[in-house]
C-alpha cells in the first residue's frame, strides 16, 4: 500500500468553498421545509381539526346623540322618545290657549310672568315613541304633507317607520292624524293601529268628514282596532280616559317597574295657562268645561304618583315632570337635558 495521498480524494479550497456554498443552501431549503410544514399540515388538516381564529364580538349600535329633533329618555326599563313633528306660528295666543273671555287679563299677566308672548307664539307638535323591549308605539302621527317632520326625525333617532309596530291615536284633529300616510300609502306599514272605538266613529261618521279623516280614518279602516278607556294598548302601556278636548279623547299610561310615564297628548293643554289657572280651557277644546276638570284630574294624579309626562304642543324636548305651585295650580318643569 502506498503512503502517498490518492489524488482523487484531494480537496482543492476551492472545492470546499463549494461544498460549504452547497451546505448552506441545503441547510436553508432544509429549514424553509421544516418552517413551512405545520402551514402545510394546517392547510390539509380536515376543517374539525383547525382552530378557527377568535371573533371579536358585535359591536353594539351607539344611540344617536339627543337633539336634531329627537330626546331620549329612559323611564325604568323602557325608553320614551319624544320627536318632533316641528313648529308652526300662531299669530294668537289669547284667547286661543285661554279662551275665558272674562280671564284674559288674568292669563295675560301669567304669561308676561313667564316672559311668553301674547301674541305671535310658536306652536310645538311632538309624537311620542315609547320602546318597551317587546313593542315599539308610536303614540299620533304629526300634521304630514309638506310641513310635517316625524319621519325624518324618526330616522334621525335611528327609527325605521318600517320598525313601528304599533301606532296609537290619541284623538283624530289633523295634526295627530296626518302622518297616518304618505303618498295615499300607509306611513307605518307593519303596524297595527288603534284607536279610542269612540272617537273613531265621532269622525268617520260625519257628514262631510275632512280630507286628514278621510285620507287617514276612513282611508285606513281597516288597520283600526277599536278600544275602550283602559283598555290595554300592549303589555305596559294603557288607555287613559281623557274627554274634553275631544269626547273621546285617550292619553297613555305607560309602566315600567315603579315608575311611569302619563302621555298627555292635547289633554295637556298649554303648558303654562292650562297648568296654572284652575278652569281654563282652550278655543280648541269641544267641551271646555270638561277638558279643565280633566287637566286637574291628570294634574293631579301625575304629581301624586311622580309620573313622568309629555304634552303634545309643550315646548320641545317636551318630556318632564309636574309639580304644585304654592297658592294653588301646578307648574311643568322639563327634565335637565342629557346627551345620551
Amino acid at each position: 500500500m502506498s503512503d502517498q495521498p490518492d489524488p482523487s480524494a484531494v480537496v482543492t479550497p476551492a472545492e470546499q468553498s463549494v461544498n460549504r456554498r452547497d451546505t448552506l443552501r441545503l441547510l436553508g431549503a432544509a429549514g424553509l421545509v421544516t418552517a413551512a410544514a405545520p402551514l402545510a399540515r394546517a392547510q390539509t388538516a380536515p376543517p374539525s381539526q383547525t382552530t378557527p381564529p377568535a371573533q371579536a364580538p358585535a359591536a353594539q349600535p351607539t344611540p344617536p346623540v339627543n337633539g336634531n329633533g329627537f330626546y331620549r329618555q329612559r323611564i325604568g326599563e323602557m325608553t320614551a322618545i319624544t320627536v318632533s313633528d316641528g313648529t308652526a306660528p300662531l299669530a294668537a295666543v289669547l284667547p286661543t290657549w285661554g279662551a275665558n273671555p272674562d280671564r284674559q287679563a288674568e292669563f295675560a299677566d301669567t304669561l308676561a310672568e313667564y316672559g311668553l308672548p301674547a301674541t305671535n307664539s310658536v306652536n310645538h307638535f311632538n309624537p311620542v315613541v315609547i320602546e318597551t323591549g317587546a313593542n315599539r308605539v308610536l303614540i299620533d302621527t304629526g300634521r304630514g304633507g309638506a310641513n310635517g317632520q316625524l319621519v325624518a326625525n324618526l330616522r334621525r333617532a335611528g327609527i325605521d317607520p318600517a320598525g313601528i309596530d304599533t301606532v296609537f291615536i290619541t284623538h283624530g284633529h289633523g295634526d295627530h292624524i296626518g302622518g297616518l300616510t304618505t303618498g295615499g300609502q300607509p306611513t307605518f306599514p307593519a303596524a297595527r293601529h288603534v284607536i279610542g272605538a269612540a272617537e273613531f266613529q265621532f269622525w268617520t261618521t260625519q257628514a262631510n268628514p275632512n280630507a286628514a279623516v278621510q285620507a287617514n280614518l276612513i282611508g285606513l279602516r281597516d288597520r283600526f282596532a277599536l278600544i275602550q278607556p283602559g283598555a290595554e294598548i300592549v303589555p305596559g302601556l294603557t288607555a287613559v280616559a281623557s274627554p274634553g278636548h275631544t269626547l273621546g279623547h285617550l292619553a297613555v299610561r305607560a309602566t315600567s317597574g315603579d315608575q311611569g310615564l302619563m302621555v298627555l297628548g292635547d289633554a295637556a293643554g298649554h303648558y303654562v295657562l292650562s297648568l296654572r289657572h284652575r278652569g281654563s280651557y282652550l278655543t280648541f277644546d269641544t267641551d271646555g268645561a270638561l277638558a279643565a276638570r280633566t287637566r286637574q284630574r291628570l294634574f293631579a294624579q301625575a304629581v301624586d304618583e311622580k309620573l313622568w309626562v309629555t304634552g303634545y304642543h309643550f315646548p320641545f324636548q317636551a318630556i318632564g315632570h309636574l309639580r304644585r305651585m304654592i297658592g294653588g295650580g301646578y307648574a311643568y318643569e322639563p327634565t335637565l337635558w342629557q346627551w345620551s
